[in-house]
Order: structure tokens, then sequence, then C-alpha cells
């Protein structure tokens, strides 16, 4: 395995980390093997990341065959679209890269998870296409062909996980209504958001699961494949619901019906792919 290290330079000068995760192909099955690949993008509320959102979920989806890449984004104090540019770059880069890492450029999915959920649908979406553009990002180039989400942030309005959007928008932006629009994801899922996976837990009490069933209703509303799964207990913030990504290993975080999700997702993703 190939273990990769780069860094991105944002927009503001500040820097992101980007790690990869490549399985190297092996002349007893096939040296020419190209495998699709997933976008780790960690939360954190926009003001750090999440290693329990990272590297544990990069070698999850490895287990299952796929190249994996962690995407560090810039955080508070950076605001938008510093993380937004970031994750396209990154997205251009496995896309550029696809030769050398035996990636199928057509076969990308991006998860994200809390607020790197937001950021994921943020790229996934049409809501961020005008400010990559105005980057010098072709929005449909650095598109990813699936997403998946755990726990995301999802809308702006009154169900809002407001810390997300205070630290993303900063400056006062953070109450202007032209701003919460242009970044409430459910408003801006068209036929160009590729197919979504997603999951979340009925009592979360940081992100409210509203979020996800709006998501679901605007994939609904553009027909846009969408395959959610709602768990009866759980906080947020999960992980892979194991003692292994639990918060500071306490045994209370652990719980056994969320452990499903990634085979779930790894089995929708085949299909994604098929």
């Amino acid at each position: 395995m190939q273990y990769i290290e780069r860094t991105i330079r944002g927009i503001d000068g500040s820097e992101a980390r980007f790690v990869g995760y490549v399985i190297d192909n092996s002349p007893e099955v096939d040296m020419e093997r190209r495998r699709p690949a997933v976008l780790v993008i960690p939360g954190g509320g926009y003001e750090m990341t999440s290693d329990r959102e990272a590297e544990p979920i990069a070698l999850r989806f490895v287990a299952e065959g796929h190249h994996a890449f962690v995407l560090r984004y810039s955080v508070k104090p950076s605001v938008y679209p510093t993380a937004l540019c970031e994750a396209a770059e990154a997205m251009r880069m496995i896309r550029t890269h696809a030769d050398e890492w035996h990636v199928d450029p057509d076969r990308i999915a991006v998860i994200g998870f809390s607020a790197g959920g937001h950021l994921a649908a943020n790229l996934a979406t049409t809501a961020g296409d005008d400010d990559l553009a105005a980057h010098g990002y072709d929005a449909d180039a650095v598109r990813p062909d699936a997403l998946m989400l755990a726990y995301p942030v999802v809308t702006s309005g009154p169900l809002a996980h407001r810390g997300s959007f205070d630290a993303l928008l900063a400056d006062g932006r953070s109450d202007d209504p032209t701003w919460l629009e242009k970044l409430s994801i459910e408003k801006h899922i068209d036929a160009k958001t590729p197919p979504v996976f997603v999951w979340h837990t009925m009592p979360d009490d940081c992100v409210p699961v509203e979020n996800t069933l709006m998501l679901v209703a605007a994939c609904k509303a553009a027909g846009v494949s969408v395959e959610a799964h709602l768990y009866p207990e759980g906080g947020h913030g999960l992980a892979l619901g194991t003692l292994e990504t639990a918060w500071e290993a306490n045994p209370a975080c652990v719980f056994e019906a969320v452990q499903s999700w990634p085979d779930l997702a790894a089995r929708w993703l085949r299909r994604t792919f098929a």
C-alpha cells in the first residue's frame, strides 16, 4: 500500500492536509486494476477535524477494496469558501493522479460527517458551483460520483446546527439570509446531485435528524436516488459506533445498532458503481 501525503494551499493562505491510502496492484491478480475511491471529510463544526472520523473511516473502506483519501480542510478562522475550494482541489488531485494511483476517475465517492457532511454535500450539489467557478474550478469536473453522509449538517434554517454556520461564515454573514439560503443544502439538490447514502440517529440532540429528513425529501423531489438509514438510539458524532472510534474510548459511546452502517454503505457503493 502507498501512503500519500500532500498539502493543499487554501485560498486564504491556510493549509489543508490531504492523505491517501492507495492499495497496490498485484501481478497475481491484475496489474492494471483500477479501483473506486472514497474521499473522507471529517466533521467538527468547521472548528476542527475529528480524528475519529478520519483514518478509521478510510481504513474501513480500504478493507472493502477501495482506495481512500482523507481531507483535513481549513477550519475557523478560515471561512467560506476556503474549505469548499480545498475539497474541490482534493477531488481534482485524485482525478489528476488516477493513472498513478490506479483510481477509476468515474467512481469516486465522498463521505462527510456532521459539518464535514455539509462540506461534502456542498461539493456534490450545485450549492457552491458559482464560488468554485470564481476560484478557477469547473464544478462538474470536481463533483463526486456518489455522496455518502453521516449525521450531516444540512439546513441553515430553524433546525440548523447554528455553531457550524457561525464558524463557516463569521464576519456577520452567519445571520445574512442570502448567505444562509446559499448554504442550505436542501435548497440546492437537483439533477446534478449524484446518488446519496445517508444515516442519522433519531435522538441526535446536536444536529437534529430533521436535517437528514429534509435532505431525503429534497432528493425525492429532484428525482435523486437516495438510501437512508435512521437508527433508534445513539447521539451525535458516533463515527463507526465502536469502541475504536468512541469519544475517549468511553463504552457509553458505543452503540451496536449503528455499527451496521459501514457494511450498508459498502454494499450501496458497490451497487451504485456497478
